[in-house]
């Protein structure tokens, strides 16, 4: 089926064109260079490249939020200039944005009519008429939505839905997908897919950005690589492989295989039982318990907003507890901690080894003004240590760091805010480890990054996990998650709906248990 629908997909008429596009950005950085592209009717044309190589600037060029400064875009051969997203879709150009565009306290139709709403003679809405063609036109795409519902009702993948047919309400032909699936259920993204052919079918063109090489060879016809704002080529699933891709993303042969060894250790070094954290808007954790071994990584999984990170903090000591133990075992002397109640000085200073990397980077994890250097010392000065007498242990770590993880950087004392994510992310998974925790827990550690970067996070965990550590690990792609940890609690709405063996699971389990909690205990 794939095979047929690509040659067909490849004998349609171009319907967008670029001719030599260039984006330069403060007359230094060229963006975009050159670039060239065809977008054929009813094919779904993936665009993949490591985080900085041109994907995003493309896109907004052919949304029209940037403007290039040289080249041509043609639609259906007609040379067109778009100075704006209105002009976009105008010319039948939408784009579904990974972070939603949509306002909570309308309802569906509303958002879907925003500034295009049917009125009668006298300026009043016809809500009923509205909400009565959104019906037919998302039914006919194979969309199922209601127009009347409120969209903060709606779960993620819904409000995703509710995007699309906001595009074809206005009559759009190129739809752009920029990371649709990142906060999707694998249910969720299945049910997208679908939606994505039922469009292709329908003559529809779509471009899709991804970092998950396995949706490209679900549902591309063709893919085109880009790397430091150059077309690096375009090609399709059946004669590229996924090891040459990676190497045309990056430019050089990258390990896809993850090597997931057996744990090394069977003693307890964290308990949680019970965990309940308030937040404004509710209970954030309820009744959470588990538990975590020695040399084992142990995921956590859940759709957004399901108590992750509050979960990590709580843990942390970085959010009040309001029932509940957490409870620390020291390996070397089976000497037993409650957190509940510790700040994380209280922590450090009272012998625990436990190393957190936070959802936020530069926020809660680092001093974006502040160069490597200055970030070791961090560390040091909350030892009790004096920052006048310690510069040479955290200049030689950063040292260490900036050679072993390749940190891109001019210098160790060079702003980190001023670094790309993913070497932010090295200099903090490399200090956090440097400090030798007994646990080691990382919050959503290879977001954003791409598939280089991402492999060198999933080394360092797996070495701290084959040196003993106990590695909690937050993501949000499944396949990573099962090949990755040796068990993965699953979190929906904030409580434990199963913890399942990362050998044994797939997921479709892990998707059915992050949408709903059964009845009953979690076996452990």
């Amino acid at each position: 089926m794939i095979a047929e629908h690509t040659q067909t997909a490849t004998e349609a008429p171009v319907v967008l064109q670029c001719v030599d596009l260039c984006k330069c950005y403060n007359g230094v950085v060229q963006a975009s260079d050159h670039i060239n592209f065809t977008l054929r009717r009813g094919e779904v044309h993936a665009f993949l490249g490591e985080n900085g190589a041109g994907k995003s600037t493309l896109m907004k060029m052919l949304y029209g939020i940037e403007q290039p400064d040289e080249g041509q875009m043609f639609l259906s051969g007609e040379p067109v200039v778009l100075k704006s997203p209105a002009d976009a879709i105008a010319h039948g150009i939408g784009m579904v944005h990974q972070e939603l565009m949509l306002i909570p306290h309308l309802t569906v139709a509303e958002n879907i009519t925003l500034g295009q709403e049917v009125r009668t003679r006298s300026g009043r809405l016809k809500k009923q008429e509205a909400s009565r063609s959104i019906r037919e036109l998302a039914a006919s795409y194979g969309l199922d939505i209601d127009p009347d519902a409120l969209v903060d009702k709606l779960t993620i993948g819904q409000r995703q839905r509710v995007e699309i047919v906001k595009l074809l309400y206005r009559k759009a032909d190129i739809l752009i997908f920029d990371e649709p699936t990142a906060l999707l259920t694998p249910q969720e993204s299945d049910a997208l897919f679908d939606v994505l052919r039922r469009l292709r079918e329908l003559g529809k063109s779509t471009i899709f950005i991804t970092h998950k090489l396995r949706e490209v060879y679900q549902i591309a016809d063709r893919m085109t690589v880009i790397r430091q704002g150059r077309i690096i080529g375009t090609t399709t699933p059946q004669e590229t492989g996924m090891e040459k891709l990676t190497q045309m993303m990056v430019g050089k042969t990258v390990p896809t295989g993850r090597r997931r060894p057996h744990p090394i250790g069977e003693e307890e070094v964290l308990q949680v039982k019970g965990l309940s954290v308030q937040s404004r808007g509710g209970a954030a954790v309820q009744n959470v318990t588990f538990s975590i071994r020695s040399g084992e990584v142990l995921g956590v999984a859940g759709i957004a907003g399901s108590g992750q990170r509050e979960l990590l903090e709580s843990i942390a000591g970085l959010y009040p507890v309001s029932s509940g133990t957490v409870t620390y075992i020291s390996p070397e002397t089976n000497e037993e901690k409650n957190l509940v109640g510790m700040d994380p000085m209280d922590i450090r200073k009272s012998g625990v080894a436990m190393s957190f990397v936070p959802e936020d980077r530069l926020g809660m994890g680092l001093v974006g003004s502040m160069g490597m250097t200055g970030n070791m010392m961090l560390r040091s000065w909350r030892k009790g240590a004096s920052i006048f007498l310690d510069r040479k242990n955290p200049e030689a770590l950063a040292q260490r760091i900036w050679q072993e993880l390749e940190v891109v950087t001019p210098s160790t004392n060079f702003p980190v805010r001023r670094m790309s994510g993913g070497n932010v992310q090295k200099v903090l998974v490399g200090r956090e480890i440097a400090q030798q925790p007994s646990v080691l827990m990382t919050a959503y550690a290879v977001r954003g990054l791409d598939i280089n970067t991402s492999y060198t996070i999933y080394n360092l965990l797996t070495e701290q996990k084959m040196k003993g550590v106990a590695v909690v690990y937050v993501g949000e792609d499944l396949d990573v998650l099962l090949e990755l940890c040796d068990r993965i609690v699953v979190l929906c709405g904030g409580q434990v709906s199963g913890v399942v063996d990362g050998r044994k699971t797939n997921k479709l389990e892990v998707g059915a248990l992050m949408t709903r909690v059964e009845g009953g205990k979690a076996d452990e």
